[in-house]
């Protein structure tokens, strides 16, 4: 068939036009061979623009269609489906990209409608050799696997089994709840965060559609979108779930005792133990590389003591398999590690704290029933808090941590509250109170009598140089405000530490297949249009683990993460990209490169007729395999070689 090309030109309102001349550009498409009709409009993805290809196609008769306007992550799918509403397969459909790659890189008017056009004409040569192809359904299984149980992993899972359908729920720790149960407050509203958290924990304890899988770790996932399975290693508890009662004699009788985690190291545990007092199993769990009887072979107090018999010393780690068909990962953040940061003096210096250890301070249920100390037992009279602490510095970590400017005045506030007669000092570089109520709680708490010092801190130390400094912390930084250098004596100093992505986010990453952004945290397939998809198709982020946020925003996440799921489950099918790689089997000679370059695990290796194959529903046709490929025995669809010569024959025309 003779291919009949559109070509429209979009304005993108003053984005390109401002730059590029869009009508000089369709002026010159009009003349490219196999072009039927060049025009330009405002908005082509605007439902009028969108007509108007749609009237071509049917009117003229068009088989090709080019849209010249900004990136193909943005608008790619909008155009495929326009074509396909007027009759023409998707992939007779060419998008060149003159906003990103001319307006917006470039003042010079001339060069950019001279790559625009140049572009414009690659597109134009390179659609004439496009095939139509035929994407494929693979129907979806209805379970689904949320990976992480903080309260993004919560409210992720009980949404999908509130819908009636099946959910494991995986959490490495002893018990759910993450770092949200760390916390006493919550800003700005001063919630007990145990009172909002624990019942939502309890929830997913009894939900008949929840199976919970503590003390389990992911170790594998294979498959596809629709049909993954998953490989769970359930770590021995060495105590039985069923058999325990929760008396917690065991934990009162053993011997050993090791630094409290979840205190964030200011306290105690044993070697046996629950996590927290609501933890969901209220079961303990041993310890190994701590417990005496594994390091030495004697004591089993805790056996002993058991009435229940719920000890089980002889207890192995147990690996299940799970068929799910979409997978939501909720793995959370670290908090960065202010030891990185010598000046601040943490780690060295008496009294310096991180965020999280002083919310473990204040918290009831923490190693000092909410009594603020200091070392030597006393109650500090002035506090310093720095914010920033790793977040909006090039030496660590550029990007804001969104919340550490909030629980920094949290802090304030709680401490004025309990010790009014302390003085508190908040060393910021920018308040940044962004969400609702925020600057409420902001100004509230600034009218109570907190100084507020806009300063990037330079050093925290105990060297004093007048008597007033003797025995104190000196908070020292440049005051711009008052434009000089303040020398801040305190007894005790808190530093607002980073949200940053978990030491084993690689090793996540490679296991579900999706990737990572340049701060480390897992990437979303589009920031503002799909922030909870990955390009892992049925794999979703939710929470911390896509980026930091506070705890409304990580429930909205988690919740439309869920909707993602519950409607792939309603749709029954989800679709499969028609751009995948294709093995040629008499040209293949077995060397199994191609499976080695996969991202994805697409490949496989048929040892009867020694080539490899290609799963059509695994491959993202990424063509890493056709790069590698040292026969050239594999074809990569809608990116063949002749429509890439063409295309960079059409740009040198």
């Amino acid at each position: 068939m003779e291919p009949k090309t559109g070509i429209y030109v979009c304005h993108c309102g003053h984005n390109i036009s401002d730059t590029v001349d869009v009508e000089q550009a369709a002026q010159q498409a009009q003349g490219l061979d196999s072009v039927v009709v060049a025009r330009h409009h405002k908005f082509m993805c605007s439902q009028k623009g969108q007509e108007l290809v749609k009237e071509d196609i049917k009117k003229l008769g068009l088989n090709r269609v080019v849209v010249a306007a900004c990136s193909p992550t943005m608008h790619e799918t909008t155009f495929r489906n326009t074509c396909s509403s007027a009759g023409l397969n998707p992939y007779l459909f060419e998008m060149a990209n003159i906003r990103e790659q001319c307006s917006w890189v470039t003042e010079d008017k001339a060069k950019a409608t001279e790559k625009a056009e140049a572009l414009i004409g690659a597109a134009a040569r390179r659609v004439i050799y496009q095939q139509p192809l035929e994407t494929k359904q693979v129907t979806i299984n209805p379970s689904t696997l949320v990976v992480g149980a903080g309260i993004a992993g919560i409210q992720a899972a009980l949404k999908i089994a509130d819908s009636g359908h099946k959910v494991y729920l995986v959490e490495r720790q002893p018990s759910i709840g993450g770092h949200m149960a760390q916390l006493d407050k919550t800003f700005p509203t001063l919630d007990c965060s145990s009172c909002i958290l624990t019942p939502r924990m309890s929830e997913v304890a009894s939900h008949p559609q929840i199976e919970l899988m503590t003390y389990s770790e992911v170790e594998d996932v294979a498959g596809y979108v629709g049909n993954f399975k998953v490989r769970v290693r359930k770590k021995a508890r060495f105590t039985d779930l069923e058999k325990c009662t929760g008396c917690n004699i065991c934990i009162e009788k053993c011997p050993a005792k090791v630094d409290n985690e979840f205190d964030a190291g200011l306290g105690k545990r044993r070697a046996i133990y629950t996590l927290f007092p609501q933890a969901v199993p209220n079961v303990p769990v041993i310890e190994k590389e701590k417990c005496i009887y594994f390091i030495k072979g004697k004591c089993r107090a805790c056996e002993k003591f058991c009435e229940a018999g719920a000890i089980c010393l002889e207890q192995e780690d147990e690996v299940v398999e799970l068929d799910v068909g979409s997978i939501v990962v909720a793995t959370g953040y670290d908090t960065f590690d202010p030891g990185a940061i010598a000046h601040y003096g943490y780690g060295r210096l008496d009294n310096v704290l991180t965020g999280l250890e002083f919310e473990r301070m204040v918290s009831s249920t923490g190693p000092t029933d909410g009594s603020i100390q200091l070392k030597d037992g006393n109650e500090p009279k002035s506090m310093a808090i720095i914010h920033c602490v790793g977040s909006r510095d090039k030496n660590y970590h550029e990007y804001c941590s969104r919340v550490c400017c909030m629980y920094s005045i949290k802090f304030a506030h709680m401490v004025k509250g309990r010790l009014p007669e302390v003085n508190v000092y908040n060393f910021y570089i920018d308040i940044r109170s962004f969400g609702k109520a925020y600057e409420e709680f902001y100004k509230r708490v600034a009218d109570e009598g907190i100084n507020f010092i806009r300063s990037k801190v330079s050093q925290v130390t105990d060297r004093a140089v007048n008597d007033e400094e003797k025995g104190k912390l000196i908070v020292i930084g440049d005051d711009t405000t008052l434009g000089k250098t303040l020398r801040v004596p305190v007894d005790m100093v808190v530093l607002s530490t980073a949200l940053k992505p978990r030491a084993d986010a690689d090793g996540v990453a490679r296991i579900f297949n999706i990737s990572r952004s340049a701060d480390g945290f897992f990437l979303e397939k589009h920031p503002k249009l799909d922030p909870v998809a990955t390009t892992t198709s049925g794999v979703f982020i939710a929470g911390c683990a896509q980026g930091p946020k506070d705890i409304p925003d990580t429930v909205a996440q988690a919740s439309a993460a869920a909707a993602e799921v519950m409607a792939m489950i309603s749709k029954g099918t989800v679709e499969i990209e028609a751009t995948t790689a294709l093995v040629d089997p008499r040209i293949c000679n077995g060397c199994q490169v191609c499976k080695l370059v996969c991202p994805f695990s697409a490949v496989t290796f048929d040892d009867e007729k020694e080539v490899c194959l290609v799963n059509d529903a695994l491959c993202k046709g990424c063509g890493a395999c056709v790069g590698g490929c040292p026969s050239d025995a594999i074809n990569l669809s809608h990116y063949t070689n002749e429509q890439i010569v063409a295309q960079m024959e059409g740009m040198l025309v």
